[in-house]
């Protein structure tokens, strides 16, 4: 379940909603600053992913690795292209 926000945001940033789907499967996952869990793709992750997707597309695919995905109450709040910025833990 996307929320409005999530939706805008996704079309802005050029985020397909695979990624997100493939973020909830493969990524990482740790606690928000404001509740709710962030979701980025690990060095575990981005290797399980390019295996998922085989050569090909995971070339295709490599764009997408930064994408950070944050989920509260069961809905996708926002998804941001990550450049070299920190996750921010608590």
């Amino acid at each position: 379940m996307y929320t409005k926000h999530a939706n805008i945001r996704m079309q802005q940033r050029g985020i397909p909603r695979f990624v997100v789907d493939l973020l909830l499967r493969y990524g990482k996952k740790t606690s928000a600053r404001r509740g709710g869990r962030i979701y980025y793709f690990g060095n575990e992750g981005r290797k399980r992913v390019r295996r998922y997707l085989g050569r090909a597309n995971a070339r295709k695919f490599e764009r997408y690795l930064k994408t950070v995905a944050i989920i509260d109450g069961g809905q996708v709040v926002t998804c941001v292209n990550r450049w070299d910025r920190r996750i921010w833990r608590d």
